[in-house]
């Protein structure tokens, strides 16, 4: 048997568990005639675990109208507004801190991230984090 044939690859960042036909998912898969109603269904099932959360689902399409996806970790930004305790970042950052998140709490997030992040050291990989900290007005201590 040969390989499938790719016809495109998408990127959606959806709420763990809640994923509907509706957009973005129907508008995004739709042109691509895949059958929306059975990503939802695999998308929900497969993300029941991390409901509250936004999953990032990179979904990739075959020239037969057959899909696979694979879940990624969801985005920093969300992992350290939890950290901290925030709703959201700060709309003045280098101004106004909104909370503040430890070393330690970066260092987790660096781990639950593992390979979605483009560092192959973890020192790098937790400056990056550290950069989007601060980006949303956290401060950061020891």
């Amino acid at each position: 048997m040969g390989k499938k044939k790719v016809r495109v690859v998408l990127k959606l960042e959806l709420q763990a568990g809640k994923a509907t036909p509706a957009p973005p998912v129907g508008t995004a898969l739709g042109p691509h005639g895949i059958n929306i109603m059975e990503f939802t269904r695999a998308y929900n099932e497969r993300t029941a675990q991390q409901v509250g959360d936004v999953v990032p689902a990179e979904i990739t399409i075959f020239e037969d109208r057959s899909f696979s996806f694979v879940l990624k970790t969801p985005p920093a930004v969300q992992l350290l507004k939890r950290a901290a305790g925030v709703d959201k970042g700060s709309a003045k950052p280098n101004r106004e801190k909104v909370g503040r998140v430890t070393r330690g709490q970066i260092r987790q997030i660096v781990e639950a991230k593992g390979k979605d992040l483009n560092a192959y050291d973890p020192d790098h990989a937790a400056r990056m984090i550290e950069g989007t900290a601060r980006s949303m007005g956290l401060e950061v201590v020891e």
